[in-house]
């Protein structure tokens, strides 16, 4: 598989799990599910970074997202 992929997959993941933690913890619950989620975001994150050569850096990331994107149109 594409480590772009992995990366797309990743950074949504997290950031889809950003309100179930904040919601989780204003209401007083502990938030395990939204926990899970991150940590499965984390490691697809840094799966994607080891096996990409030479890793990413921070200009690469609206890039991959563009390639993945292109991948799924065609």
């Amino acid at each position: 598989m594409n480590p772009d992929l992995f990366l797309v997959v990743g950074i949504v993941l997290a950031v889809l799990a950003v309100p179930a933690v904040i919601s989780a913890l204003t209401d007083g619950r502990a938030p395990r599910a939204a926990s899970i989620i991150v940590l499965i975001a984390g490691v697809l994150i840094v799966f994607a970074f080891t096996k990409k050569p030479g890793g990413y850096e921070v200009r690469d990331i609206p890039n991959a997202f563009y390639r993945v994107i292109g991948q799924f149109r065609h």
